[in-house]
């Protein structure tokens, strides 16, 4: 909004001859310059300066084709004449909200019900957006056109997870299913699931110790997403509680000089939240080397 102010403040002045040579604006409304003083200089030296940088936003944050900057202009020039005339400020105001709108909020819903049983229409939403300001009540009433709004926008979005990323999950709950029938594999009441590979004889941390850790982190189709030694050969450093669950959980059991292996469920990962390789409800494998605490 402040930006869109200070575009708004600044076109007066603003125009380019390239535009010029396509569209002028019209000699009888534009009339000659006069600098009288010396304030006179410095308020139209002000104007020019603050127009710095502004086509660049107008053309790649506003989509503005520079061939209409008289246009530009002369909207600029009807809502500062306006002055505080309340029709033609909520005529201007309408006008800013309604491309936010467009612009904004509208391609967001779009996306949000992408896959979704349900999908947007446009032209309704506009039309429910003016009922609503003109207090329309035929069809829904405010707060129940809000309420089924995030009923059903809670039903998509599950439905949509359950579509994009069922697969997913119900792959990693079969992985941890099977494996914990493996040799030394321990499954706790958590979910977590761990083996020991090397066992440790040093101090447990606590959750709010600093430790150091090597890691490599892979998907149940054996995919590494990362791993700490991409980083530098030193180890890692983070507090025992500033990671995912299950990393706390195992942390806070595995003694200094350790390495685990950790199979770890999506609700101790990252649940449904989309971590670029690593996708949502994802269960995760780890190993872990413990080389100590950082006192």
């Amino acid at each position: 909004m402040i930006i869109l102010a200070l575009a708004l403040v600044a076109g007066a002045s603003l125009y380019s001859v390239s535009a010029a040579s396509k569209k002028k604006v019209d000699k009888k409304t534009a009339q000659p310059v006069q600098l009288k003083n010396g304030s006179d200089s410095l308020s139209y030296a002000a104007g020019m300066s603050i127009t710095n940088g502004l086509i660049q936003f107008l053309v790649g944050q506003q989509g503005v084709d520079t061939t209409y900057m008289a246009d530009f202009v002369k909207g600029f020039q009807e809502v500062v004449n306006a002055g505080n005339d309340p029709q033609k400020k909520a005529y201007a105001a309408g006008m800013e909200i309604a491309a936010q709108v467009r612009d904004r909020m509208l391609p967001s819903m779009v996306k949000d019900f992408t896959d979704s049983p349900d999908s947007i229409v446009s032209s309704l939403v506009y039309r429910g957006f003016a009922d609503a300001l003109q207090k329309d009540t035929t069809v829904f009433k405010q707060d129940a056109a809000e309420r089924f709004f995030r009923e059903r926008q809670q039903i998509d979005q599950a439905a949509k997870e359950e579509k994009l990323y069922g697969p997913n999950r119900d792959a990693g709950e079969k992985f941890l299913a099977e494996n914990a029938k493996k040799e030394g594999v321990v499954t706790l009441r958590s979910g977590l699931q761990y083996k020991v590979i090397e066992a440790g004889n040093g101090e447990i941390p606590k959750k709010t110790d600093k430790v150091q850790v090597h890691y490599e982190g892979r998907l149940v189709d054996g995919t590494v997403f990362d791993a700490s030694r991409k980083h530098g050969d030193k180890p890692l450093e983070f507090r025992a509680d500033q990671v995912i669950k299950g990393w706390t959980e195992a942390l806070t059991m595995m003694p200094v000089g350790s390495k685990w292996q950790l199979y770890i469920p999506y609700n101790l990962a990252y649940g449904n939240r989309d971590q670029g390789d690593i996708k949502p409800y994802s269960a995760l494998i780890f190993d872990v080397e413990l080389l100590g605490i950082v006192k």
